[in-house]
């Protein structure tokens, strides 16, 4: 690891929904051109704790920076070298996939092209496609392009592939290959075993809203002396990570 600023330094969040606690405690750093999973089941606190990391969510305490910038004070900036991917987009529906990429392109000094947007995403074809006439995978791909559209440095996928079909999957793999080979750091939320094993350095399991295990996927593997990480997760929470939680 490098001693330089972190792409991403998150410190003992905490949030609360009512009564509902959904993060405890959750600390977690991405280095430099590192790219680290996070594992949980549904309501382990992965998606509240990521949203908080980009801004989109207040912490009840704790602290965060995205290459050294408060995702909230300093917002404006962070923008400029973050990109994020949620579960769910909220687009508007009219809009063709085009008319979208060049809205979010606008928004920076020096964005990716469409085409080459369109391609990393597999979205060609789809080009004069209103938002609301995507499939839902197609929907997800086109998040996903909305999210590298200004070049970040940094970005949060939240669910990769959840609903592509095998091929889509690959590709989007291979996307993110391609990302990392830039320098990019990516956190990356995820159900599927193969894609943190394939995509990830490191590995952080959530549980009740509290990270319980940080490691390389080989590591957790041979900490939890299982076969695989199927199987280590299982050690390490006592629970089943069912892909179809994410659907």
């Amino acid at each position: 690891m490098t001693n330089a600023e972190p792409a991403i330094l998150a410190e003992n969040l905490a949030k609360s929904y009512g009564s509902t606690r959904a993060v405890a405690d959750v600390s977690l750093r991405v280095d430099v051109g590192e790219a680290v999973g996070v594992l949980g089941t549904n309501g382990a606190g992965k998606t509240t704790a990521v949203e908080m990391i980009a801004g989109l969510r207040v912490p009840e305490r704790g602290r965060v920076r995205v290459l050294g910038l408060d995702p909230r004070a300093d917002r404006r900036r962070v923008r400029q070298v973050l990109g994020v991917q949620l579960q769910h987009a909220h687009l508007h529906g009219a809009l063709r996939v085009t008319e979208l990429v060049d809205l979010y392109r606008s928004f920076y000094p020096d964005p990716r092209p469409t085409d080459e947007l369109l391609d990393m995403v597999d979205l060609a074809g789809q080009r004069k496609a209103s938002f609301d006439k995507l499939s839902g995978g197609q929907q997800q791909r086109l998040s996903i392009a909305l999210a590298l559209a200004g070049r970040p440095r940094v970005v949060i996928l939240d669910e990769l592939t959840t609903g592509l079909d095998p091929k889509a999957r690959r590709r989007m793999w291979a996307t993110i290959e391609q990302l990392r080979s830039e320098g990019v750091s990516v956190l990356l939320v995820s159900h599927a075993m193969e894609e943190v094993e394939r995509l990830c350095d490191r590995v952080a399991v959530l549980d009740a809203g509290r990270v319980i295990a940080l490691g390389t996927p080989a590591g957790l593997v041979e900490q939890t002396g299982t076969a695989n990480l199927d199987d280590a997760f299982v050690a390490l929470t006592g629970k089943e990570l069912d892909l179809e939680e994410a659907a």
